[in-house]
């Protein structure tokens, strides 16, 4: 009898281990990195992630300063910013992936994590921005629009290409998110 409960128990407690690891369904997906390295979202599970389609030659680039800013400051407290740089929008990412990562460090001093470029929107959209557009209803309409992503991947915040990554209600719910 106590053999039979304690194998209910392991099994119990293997369940609850495997159920608890499970990676949501927003961050299920491999992509590139900018060098070429593969990532697994998975990794980035109990982080709070700002999502953000990114292009060199917009109006919206200079966003980079405050997103490496948003970055610097927070991401002791496990967050992290990922750049998904994407041609949909006026033809402004036309570059190769070394450009737009010479771009970004040489510009912006970006260390955050850069995806290989990426389609945002439409049939071809990567697998995070689908689901991101599919938990929050909103789609990206330009460059630099930015999702905010709860730890555990259950909850998504859309904020529009113009609203600068140091706005107060961004801030707001990333610093509610972190805590």
């Amino acid at each position: 009898m106590l053999k039979k409960i304690l194998v209910l128990l392991i099994t119990l407690c293997t369940t609850q281990a495997v159920m608890s690891a499970e990676c949501p369904k927003v961050l299920n997906a491999r992509l590139n990195n900018l060098n070429g390295d593969s990532i697994d979202f998975c990794d980035y599970q109990g982080k709070v992630i700002l999502a953000v389609n990114t292009a060199s030659y917009c109006g919206n680039t200079p966003q980079y300063e405050a997103l490496e800013t948003l970055f610097q400051k927070y991401s002791e407290k496990d967050f992290v910013v990922i750049g998904f740089p994407a041609n949909n929008f006026g033809n402004q990412e036309p570059g190769s992936n070394e450009d737009i990562q010479d771009f970004c460090q040489l510009n912006y001093g970006v260390s955050f994590t850069m995806i290989e470029k990426t389609d945002v929107v439409g049939p071809k959209s990567n697998p995070i921005f689908a689901e991101l557009q599919a938990m929050t209803g909103d789609s990206p309409s330009w460059n630099f629009h930015k999702y905010l992503i709860s730890r555990d991947g259950t909850h998504a915040f859309s904020f529009s290409s113009s609203m600068n990554p140091m706005n107060a209600k961004l801030v707001k719910q990333l610093e509610q998110l972190l805590q």
